[in-house]
């Protein structure tokens, strides 16, 4: 919900008469939040968007069940060499998940050839590799390279990959809302000067492209009791025209502008997105810490009440040997983690780092999904130890 945004024809005042060349209605739909107390957008369609003439579920699998598993670590997931599958929607391999937040990564070997509307969250989709275009009903965005896409729930959408062009994405997806924090705002809702990125920063549908087709077209949705097929009568993007603050939009993590200071920052200042009980950071290259006693590698660190989640997206990673672009690090609460051996003493000097990051924190736990075991690097835990680091050079 960055800002107000218009696309093609509205009408001068809300919930009137509308209507086309020929005299008919345009049908127009709220497409809001938390009843009609949220962020939302108006849409104007050709038809009306509840023509349904088919419903039928096609799968009971719509949540991601979290497996029992006795050891509470630190876990590595090596995920560099993960084979290509599925389309964005369908290649989905969930890693960890909780009652708040559910997180994947998808490393898809073709487009959707579909529509898909998640019906039970928004979706954050961080582009590591590849481009595209997403498609959906408030207009078309293309994608690249450090693209954040951020989702509403409920929105139609296809996303086309360019191929034959590899493309790796991580996904989270939540019951809650993905905004962007509170911290960042005056009361006017205007991001302040303070902020590591502003209005300008945001990219926007862009025109409208309305399909007036009548026929059969099928729309996966992601419903609480299983994946549904929904059948209309017409094409979903048959939109003339909206406004609102509710639609998709994407932030690029390279125009995040890093808060930096004379000793090492919190990752607080590395927040980029709010959801309901996690927050998302991005670490980018910066300058590092000036104060001439400064330690720029991060301190140990226990986190109390928080699960820690690192994808590794590129560079050099100050604090960490051994983990590859795409691998995923998972430190729960209350076990300490920090800088391995001898990576402290290492930064000391230094002028920048280049490393590339995305980090969620989950503020209640995070379990494991099926997917995780594939990938776990069992050896993870000792990872800090002397005679480890020496068996692994």
């Amino acid at each position: 919900m960055p800002v107000y945004h218009k696309q093609g024809k509205v009408p001068p005042k809300r919930h009137v008469q509308f209507r086309n060349a020929d005299g008919g209605l345009y049908h127009e739909e709220l497409f809001g939040r938390r009843g009609f107390d949220g962020p939302y957008s108006l849409l104007y369609h050709l038809h009306p968007p509840t023509q349904f003439t088919k419903v039928e579920q096609i799968s009971d699998a719509n949540v991601c069940q979290p497996i029992e598993d006795p050891l509470f670590r630190h876990r590595h997931f090596r995920l560099a060499k993960a084979a290509h599958r599925g389309d964005p929607v369908t290649g989905r391999r969930q890693l960890l998940v909780n009652e708040d937040v559910s997180i994947a990564v998808c490393i898809p070997a073709e487009s959707m050839d579909y529509l898909y509307c998640n019906g039970v969250g928004d979706e954050l989709i961080f582009v590591h590799e590849g481009s595209g275009s997403l498609n959906t009903m408030f207009g078309d965005l293309r994608y690249g390279p450090g693209d954040y896409m951020v989702i509403p729930k409920g929105t139609t959408y296809r996303l086309h990959v360019d191929c034959p062009n590899p493309s790796r994405f991580l996904i989270l997806e939540t019951p809650g809302c993905i905004s962007l924090p509170k911290k960042y705002h005056n009361e006017y809702g205007q991001l302040l000067e303070h902020s590591p990125f502003c209005a300008r920063d945001f990219r926007l549908p862009g025109e409208l492209n309305t399909i007036d087709q009548l026929g059969e077209f099928a729309i996966k949705i992601k419903t609480q009791r299983g994946i549904m097929l929904y059948t209309l009568n017409h094409h979903p993007f048959d939109v003339v025209g909206w406004d609102g603050y509710l639609y998709p939009w994407i932030f690029n993590i390279h125009d995040f502008e890093p808060i930096t200071g004379r000793i090492h920052q919190p990752p607080s200042v590395h927040q980029t997105f709010a959801g309901p009980n996690f927050v998302v950071c991005s670490f980018v290259p910066r300058l590092v810490d000036y104060h001439p006693l400064a330690i720029p590698a991060p301190y140990n660190h226990s986190n109390i009440d928080s699960d820690e989640v690192l994808y590794y997206v590129d560079g050099s990673f100050m604090s960490r040997k051994g983990i590859d672009a795409g691998s995923v690090t998972f430190h729960p609460a209350g076990i300490p983690h920090g800088p391995q051996p001898g990576t402290v003493q290492a930064s000391i000097g230094g002028a920048a780092t280049e490393e590339l990051a995305v980090m969620i924190d989950t503020f209640r736990p995070l379990r494991l999904a099926q997917h995780a075991l594939e990938f776990d690097d069992s050896d993870y835990p000792l990872s800090w130890s002397k005679s480890q680091l020496e068996l692994a050079k």
